[in-house]
C-alpha cells in the first residue's frame, strides 16, 4: 500500500510541474452580455512571452481603445510568474449574438490560438457599464507611443525616433520610471538631451490629448533589410478620479501602477543603389563640402607645413573615412592629426572632421599635390555626387638638390668611351695542376666506427622521446589547450592572411567564427543569432565572460564593415577571437 501511495504522489507531482510548464494563452472579456451603450473589454493573456501577436478582426465591434500593452513579474514562494496582456476597449455597432473569433500568437516558435468567444448585445442600459475598476480607466487613458520619423530609409541614413506618454484630459500621472530601455543593435544611435518634461497638447486617434516627450533618439541604419526596434517598457503611477469626494464635492484621486510599451517597430532598410556608385566611394551619406588646403605655397627645405583634407555638412560624419593624401616621395608626410566638431540633434549629425598632415620637404625644386576627389549620396537628390580638390603646388625655394636628379643629369649628359681589347679570352685557364688521391680502406675508418655505435646510442635517446610522449599524451588539459590553440589558428587563417584590408578581414572572421560554431554545435548557419548563440554555449557549460566576448566580437564584425576601423583595432579583434574560440573549445561540455 505504501509503495502505491508513494508512486500516485510521484505521478501527481509529474502532472503538477508539466501542467505548471504548459503555455496559456487564453481570451477573455469583462462581461458576455452587455448593452449597446456599453464597451467591451476583451483580454489576450498569456504565461509566456511571444511575438507576432494577431487580433481578431472585430469585425461587429469598433475598437475605442487599445491595444494596450501589460506585463508583469511576480516572484511567490520563489517561484517565478509571467503574465502578457494586450487589451482592447469595444463598442458593439448593434444588437445581437456576436462572436469574437480567435487571436494567435507565436511562443517559441509554436502559434497558439485563443478559443472563440460569443457576446450578447441587448438594448441599451440606464448605467452603461456600472462602475469602471480604477485599473481599466488608467489603462483606456494612458499610452506610450514611439513615433518614427521614416520607415524605410537608406543606409546610413538618420531617422529619429520620440517617445511621447499620452495622458488624456481626465487623468494624471504621478510618476515614471523606464523599466527596460531599447537596444539599438543594427543601429549606430545617440540620444538628445531633454531638458525638463514640458506638457504639450496633441490629438490621439482623434482625441485631444496632453503628453510629455520622454526620450529623442537619432538613429543611423547600420544594416540593409528588415531591423526591429525594440520597445521602451516604463512603470507609471497613473491617477485617475475614484467616487470619493472631498468637503469641496471634487472627486478625489486614486493612484493606480500600470506597465506601458510602446511596442516593437520594424524599420526597412534600402541598400544605396549600385548604379553610378563611385570607385572611391566610402560610405558618406547625406550633404557635403569637400576641401583640401595647405598653410604654405612656399617654404624652404626642412621647414614644414600642414595640409588639411576637411569635410563638412550634414549627414553619417562619424561613420566613414576620408580620403588620403598622396604627395611626391620627396616630401616626407607624418600621420595626420584627426579632428572632430560634431554636433548631433533631432535631424542628425553636423559639423566637419578634417585630417590634417604635417609636411617637410628636403630638397628644392616644385612638387605637385594630386588633386583629391571625395564622394557622397545625397539624398536630396538620391543620387552620387564627387567633389574634386584643385592641383597644389609646393615650392621649395632653398634646399638641397636631390641626388637622384644629379645622377640623372651626369647620366643624360656623359658618354664614355669603349676601349677594345685584343686579348679577349685572357681570362680562360689553359694550364691545371691535378694532384692523385689515394683510397683508404672503409674497415675501421671513421665512418665505419660511427655507422655501428650510433644505433647503440640512438636506443636511450628513443627511449627518452617515448617517455616524454608518453607524459605528453597523458597530459589531457595540456593536450586540449594545444589542441584548442591549433583549433583557433585553423579557423582564423583567412581573417590573418586579410589583415589590414577592412572589409575583407571582418568578412573573414566572422565566417571563421561561423564555421567554428557549426563544427561544435551541429547547427546550420540560417539558424544563427545571438540569443540561440547564447543559450548554446550558456547549455554547454561555457563561462558567461566568455559568451559575451563572443558576443561582442560578432557585433564588431557586423558594425566595422560600415565604420571606419585602423590596423590595431583589427588585430586586437584577431587577437581576441583566438583567444575566445580557444577558451570556447576548452571550456564545452
Amino acid at each position: 500500500m505504501n509503495l502505491i501511495k508513494n508512486i500516485s504522489i510521484l505521478f501527481l507531482i509529474l502532472a503538477t510541474s508539466i501542467a505548471t510548464a504548459q503555455v496559456k494563452f487564453e481570451a477573455k472579456v469583462s462581461k458576455k452580455k452587455l448593452g449597446i451603450n456599453e464597451r467591451l473589454r476583451i483580454d489576450f493573456e498569456m504565461n509566456q512571452d511571444g511575438d507576432n501577436f494577431v487580433p481578431p478582426s472585430f469585425s461587429d465591434f469598433d475598437v475605442v481603445g487599445g491595444p494596450n500593452t501589460s506585463v508583469s513579474h511576480q516572484y511567490v514562494n520563489g517561484k517565478r510568474s509571467f503574465k502578457k496582456t494586450y487589451s482592447y476597449f469595444l463598442a458593439p455597432k448593434k444588437r445581437g449574438n456576436f462572436t469574437i473569433k480567435q487571436a494567435t500568437i507565436e511562443i517559441e516558435g509554436d502559434t497558439y490560438k485563443t478559443f472563440p468567444i460569443t457576446v450578447n448585445v441587448t438594448a441599451a442600459v440606464s448605467k452603461p457599464n456600472g462602475k469602471a475598476a480604477a485599473s481599466d480607466v488608467a489603462a483606456e487613458n494612458i499610452h506610450l507611443v514611439a513615433e518614427v520619423s521614416k520607415s524605410n530609409p537608406y543606409l546610413n541614413e538618420a531617422i529619429t525616433v520620440v517617445y511621447k506618454l499620452y495622458v488624456s484630459k481626465h487623468t494624471g500621472v504621478n510618476s515614471w520610471r523606464e523599466k527596460d530601455i531599447p537596444r539599438y543593435n543594427d543601429f549606430w544611435s545617440q540620444n538628445i538631451e531633454i531638458k525638463g518634461f514640458p506638457v504639450h497638447v496633441g490629438e490621439y486617434k482623434g482625441e485631444e490629448y496632453r503628453y510629455v516627450i520622454l526620450r529623442k533618439t537619432v538613429l543611423y541604419p547600420q544594416k540593409i533589410g528588415a531591423l526591429k526596434l525594440e520597445p521602451l517598457v516604463m512603470d507609471v503611477t497613473v491617477e485617475v478620479p475614484s467616487e470619493r469626494t472631498d468637503i469641496f464635492g471634487r472627486s478625489l484621486l486614486t493612484r493606480v501602477p500600470r506597465v506601458v510599451t510602446a511596442g516593437s517597430r520594424t524599420i526597412n532598410v534600402k541598400a544605396l543603389p549600385e548604379e553610378g556608385k563611385p570607385s572611391d566611394f566610402k560610405g558618406a551619406v547625406g550633404n557635403y563640402d569637400f576641401k583640401v588646403s595647405t598653410t604654405k605655397s612656399q617654404l624652404n627645405a626642412t621647414e614644414s607645413l600642414q595640409a588639411k583634407i576637411e569635410v563638412s555638412g550634414k549627414g553619417n560624419l562619424k561613420l566613414f573615412e576620408l580620403p588620403k593624401l598622396t604627395v611626391p616621395s620627396s616630401l616626407e608626410v607624418y600621420e595626420p592629426e584627426h579632428q572632430e566638431n560634431i554636433r548631433t540633434n533631432i535631424t542628425g549629425m553636423q559639423g566637419k572632421i578634417s585630417d590634417t598632415y604635417t609636411i617637410v620637404p628636403q630638397y628644392k625644386g616644385k612638387y605637385p599635390v594630386p588633386n583629391i576627389s571625395f564622394s557622397y549620396f545625397d539624398l536630396a537628390t538620391e543620387s552620387y555626387k564627387r567633389i574634386t580638390s584643385d592641383d597644389i603646388v609646393i615650392d621649395v625655394l632653398e634646399g638641397p638638390t636631390a641626388a637622384v636628379t644629379n645622377e640623372e643629369a651626369t647620366t643624360a649628359d656623359t658618354k664614355q668611351t669603349v676601349n677594345t681589347n685584343t686579348n679577349t679570352f685572357a681570362f680562360i685557364k689553359t694550364n691545371s695542376n691535378w694532384l692523385s688521391i689515394q683510397s683508404e680502406p672503409f674497415f675501421k675508418s671513421t665512418g665505419f666506427w660511427s655507422l655501428l655505435l650510433v644505433p647503440f646510442l640512438a636506443i636511450p635517446l628513443a627511449i627518452v622521446v617515448r617517455r616524454k610522449k608518453d607524459a605528453r599524451d597523458a597530459d589531457v588539459q595540456g593536450n586540449r589547450i594545444r589542441k584548442a590553440d591549433r583549433l583557433a589558428k585553423k579557423y582564423l587563417s583567412e581573417a590573418k592572411k586579410a589583415m589590414g584590408q577592412k572589409e575583407s578581414f571582418y568578412l573573414a572572421l566572422e565566417k571563421a567564427l561561423h564555421n567554428y560554431l557549426k563544427a561544435k554545435l551541429n547547427i546550420e548557419t540560417s539558424d544563427f543569432n545571438k540569443e540561440k548563440i547564447e543559450s548554446l554555449l550558456s547549455e554547454r557549460k561555457v563561462e558567461k565572460e566568455v559568451v559575451s566576448d563572443f558576443i561582442s566580437i560578432l557585433e564588431n564584425c557586423e558594425l566595422a564593415r560600415y565604420t571606419p576601423i585602423a590596423q590595431v583595432t583589427m588585430q586586437n579583434d584577431y587577437d581576441k577571437a583566438a583567444k575566445t574560440i580557444s577558451l570556447i573549445d576548452k571550456q564545452l561540455r
